[in-house]
């Protein structure tokens, strides 16, 4: 878009996307930078079903645990909070109707609550993560159960099937990987896990908990279109009650 185009945007009152994913490992069949691929992709499609606009994705977020897969790049939590926060504070000064955060990585969750929760004063603002919406939870149960895991999860890697390319998963990666405990789950959740060298020996191959081979581009497609309309739909909601 041109600047005058965004300038008729705004004077009508229009709001923006802000997709926040990573730039990180998601195993052997896994794209680097899925996280953000995801957001990218259900941010777009959700922007053509309500009328937003969407700003340029933050992919380089905090995700240390990972950096012993080469290709992730990480960076620290108060400065992704602070760059955050003077994305956020750039957005609100230009007059948009309403900002929504649509995040892909759970890292983010905490240093984005906080750069949202500093932003004085503040248009109609929202944060949700593209997988707590009901109906594509549903479909990520009745295709993966307990397979979704964690991290690489195949709910993610057949999005980025459908938008990207597949990557045949090696024969190693057609096995599911150690089952996550109830209590690991809740232990590393917002994805707290450990030193990345200690991270990488206890999930050599990157995968935690997820059997990122049971993704189907067909998956992907499902899982797309159910995240942006339900997104479109929370997003239409903050932009009335603003």
């Amino acid at each position: 878009m041109t600047w005058p185009e965004v300038e008729a945007h705004v004077a009508r009152g229009g709001g923006i996307i802000l997709p926040t994913g990573s730039t990180e490992q998601h195993g052997p069949m896994g794209l680097i930078g899925t996280d953000a691929l995801c957001a990218t992709a259900i941010a777009e499609a959700a922007a053509a079903r309500c009328g937003a606009l969407v700003a340029p994705t933050l992919a380089l977020t905090p995700a240390p645990f990972n950096t012993a897969f080469p290709g992730t790049l990480s960076i620290s939590e108060p400065l992704f909070r602070a760059l955050a926060g003077e994305v956020l504070a750039g957005l609100a000064a230009q007059g948009y109707g309403c900002i929504y955060v649509l995040n892909g990585h759970g890292a983010n969750i905490a240093p984005l609550t906080a750069a949202i929760a500093g932003l004085t004063p503040s248009p109609p603002l929202r944060l949700k993560s593209w997988w707590e919406f009901e109906p594509v939870n549903a479909l990520r149960r009745q295709w993966y159960g307990d397979w979704e895991g964690m991290h690489a999860t195949p709910s993610e890697i057949a999005i980025t099937m459908a938008t990207h390319r597949r990557v045949a998963p090696p024969e190693a990666a057609l096995a599911p990987p150690e089952r996550l405990s109830a209590d690991y789950i809740r232990a590393h959740a917002g994805d707290r896990h450990g030193p990345p060298d200690e991270h990488r020996r206890a999930f050599p191959d990157g995968r935690v908990g997820s059997h990122s081979a049971l993704a189907r581009p067909e998956h992907g497609t499902a899982l797309l279109a159910a995240a942006a309309e339900a997104v479109a739909a929370d997003y239409a909601e903050l932009a009335a009650a603003g």
